[in-house]
């Protein structure tokens, strides 16, 4: 089960570069960046909007881990979005790395046996589940709707030219489908993900299109210029 927890992840490490960062070398601002950390905790130099491009600029030995990169990567886009949902960033932040593992995005759980690649599949899945199983099913229609449409938005438009594929506001429906009816299960309360897959059902078109800016700027920086 795919958890929002990128942020209680992130190491003595990935502070430290962020202090560094955030101070390009000057001692003084390395000073107050320091005090910053302390006294208002990680989110707020995490927030920083310089912090992305200084990441994406990082050419040295001190590399971020991918809970930092892909949490602050996340953030930002949302926030560029209009969504400001530190929770659904860490959450989303997690689905990505998950689901660039093997064929992670292709099962409803690691240990599934079973392997879905249309969204219609999972749909039909969750009809026929019921209990534990039924909220997983549920949330994984919401994650892989927002994967494919969120992160291959060109491929999606590319299919729907050749073949005649669903658009992108299929993905939307379904993916809000998917992420309402998971909210409403007993087991999103006890994950602590019920607001999270109730802000990403009420806010999919505008989350799927965060991540489109993020496949844009980063996973495919340049690819699809012209």
């Amino acid at each position: 089960m795919i958890r929002a927890d990128t942020r209680s992840r992130l190491t003595a490490h990935d502070l430290q570069l962020l202090v560094l960062l955030l101070s390009r070398g000057s001692a003084m601002e390395r000073r107050r960046v320091e005090r910053r950390l302390e006294t208002d905790g990680p989110d707020a130099l995490l927030d920083e909007p310089a912090l992305l491009e200084r990441l994406l600029a990082v050419r040295s030995l001190l590399v971020p881990s991918d809970h930092l990169f892909f949490y602050v990567v996340v953030r930002e886009a949302l926030r560029r979005s209009g969504v400001e949902s530190r929770e659904l960033a860490d959450y989303l932040a997690s689905l990505l790395i998950a689901f660039g593992q093997r064929d992670r995005a292709w099962r409803i759980d690691w240990n599934d046996d079973q392997r879905h690649r249309y969204l219609v599949d999972i749909v039909q899945d969750a009809e026929q589940s019921s209990g534990d199983r039924r909220f997983k099913v549920f949330a994984h229609l919401g994650n892989y709707a927002l994967w494919l449409a969120g992160v291959f938005p060109h491929y999606i438009a590319a299919r729907q030219v050749r073949r005649g594929g669903p658009d992108l506001a299929y993905y939307d429906t379904l993916g809000s489908r998917g992420y309402g009816c998971a909210s409403d299960h007993a087991l999103a309360d006890a994950y602590g993900l019920d607001e999270i897959f109730q802000v990403a059902a009420e806010r999919f078109p505008e989350v799927r299109a965060a991540l489109n800016d993020v496949s844009d700027r980063v996973f495919f920086a340049g690819r699809y210029l012209q």
